[in-house]
């Protein structure tokens, strides 16, 4: 999915802060954030920029080392797209690539990996894009009706070698129906810029996942867009989750909580700006 825009109105910085986010998580400690946060901005080895935390540019850790934060191990390899135009600052895709660097790979567009159709999917919402719920029957269904043809022709081939007293007995199907999915693709860029990815040839034959029950709570506001509309890390974390639960079939125990690692801290670091802007400006107002 993509990040939004840059900039809130007093209105939707009040939204943002009367919504109950991020409770429960099981992160690890902000402890080393806040003595970063403390001590300022340090450059970037690599480019040199001022950072902090990370360099979004570099995808690198800054004043951070990889032991004081956490790393998070995905059931699935994940590529994440971004437009060329997206402002490096304002992305989270850097957020998870820093914390499962072995399982997350951002390209920049127009560079697109080819993508096999019945074990990759297109997380963006659609009119033709699946629950994840729906995802799995729905590659199964893809990928049998595409192998049909040459299993039946298969089949037919082994039932005349039996008939002759040779060849292997007839195979079940038990490895075609196991989890075809082997990577998820995620759109990293505003939303008025998702357009020209999400419609480019490389990607229209992928199966369209959208997770239409989660709602954002990035703290730069996208004009005129739904709730829905989510942060790149906010959609690889629920969908990891929903995978996790609906497809895996097993109970979530926060596996892939610190995916929100930063995202968590940075969210409670603008919002208590946010507050301390509006105790100002009431107490001006009340003069």
């Amino acid at each position: 999915m993509s990040s939004l825009e840059e900039g809130c109105s007093d209105s939707a910085s009040a939204h943002v802060l009367s919504k109950p986010l991020l409770q429960g998580l099981k992160l690890a400690s902000h402890a080393v954030l806040e003595k970063v946060q403390e001590r300022g901005r340090s450059k970037c080895a690599k480019c040199g920029g001022s950072r902090m935390f990370f360099c979004y540019t570099c995808c690198l850790l800054v004043d951070v080392s990889l032991q004081e934060i956490p790393i998070v191990k995905l059931p699935l390899k994940i590529d994440i797209i971004k437009h060329p135009n997206e402002t490096d600052g304002k992305s989270t895709a850097v957020h998870a690539k820093i914390l499962a660097p072995n399982d997350i790979t951002i390209y920049t567009y127009p560079c697109i990996p080819e993508y096999d159709q019945d074990k990759v999917v297109l997380v963006f919402p659609g009119p033709s894009a699946v629950t994840v719920q729906d995802m799995m029957q729905c590659l199964r269904e893809r990928t049998d009706s595409r192998s049909r043809g040459p299993r039946l022709k298969r089949r037919k081939i082994e039932n005349t070698a039996q008939d002759l007293g040779s060849g292997p007995p007839d195979e079940t199907d038990s490895e075609s129906r196991a989890n075809p999915l082997q990577r998820v693709v995620f759109i990293d860029s505003t939303w008025n810029q998702t357009n020209k990815i999400s419609t480019d040839e490389r990607l229209q034959d992928l199966l369209q996942v959208e997770l239409k029950t989660r709602k954002t709570c990035f703290w730069r506001s996208q004009r005129g867009k739904p709730d829905t509309y989510l942060a790149t890390i906010e959609a690889i974390y629920y969908f990891l989750k929903d995978f996790h639960e609906q497809c895996l079939a097993q109970e979530y125990s926060g596996e892939y909580d610190n995916l929100l690692f930063f995202y968590s801290y940075l969210h409670t670091v603008v919002n208590k700006s946010k507050e301390a802007k509006q105790d100002y400006k009431a107490k001006v107002n009340s003069i």
